[in-house]
């Protein structure tokens, strides 16, 4: 019984999961990399993963390095993300790290995707077609200029 307890948290506390996440970050802004050592730890985060999250950020890494080589790959709050001036411009967020019911692939800041008062910053991703591929392929280009 007080180990139910132990587990429940107070209301607008932090899950689990949330904990690891921001564990995740302060491990990534402590750490000096070379680019290579990023891309590998991206590709080890990616590894990890359970399907068909796994196959969503293989297949989304290969679209972002195609399309916007400039970007570095590196990891934020865990998670697969790609840079510009050490800042994040994409990152791929799956369904299975924070147990919800789809991935998502969004934009920070640094994205130039403005248009007029309102933007799309991030898209429910529940698989990838040829479509959804192009279209993912011309919103990095365009985020990353």
């Amino acid at each position: 019984m007080a180990e139910k307890a132990a587990k429940k948290s107070p209301k607008g506390a932090f899950s689990a999961e949330e904990r690891a996440a921001m564990k995740d970050l302060a491990r990534e802004r402590k750490r000096v990399a070379t680019e290579a050592e990023l891309e590998k730890e991206v590709l080890a985060a990616i590894a990890k993963l359970p399907e068909p999250d796994r196959g969503m950020a293989k297949r989304l890494h290969t679209i972002i390095k195609a399309a916007a080589p400039e970007l570095t790959s590196k990891t934020w709050y865990g998670m697969p993300a790609y840079a510009k001036d050490d800042k994040v411009v994409c990152f791929f967020k799956p369904a299975s790290k924070f147990k919800q019911r789809y991935s998502t692939f969004g934009f920070e800041e640094k994205a130039k995707l403005d248009e007029g008062n309102m933007w799309v910053t991030s898209f429910a991703l529940t698989g990838l077609t040829p479509a959804e591929e192009k279209k993912i392929s011309a919103l990095v280009k365009k985020a990353a200029r």
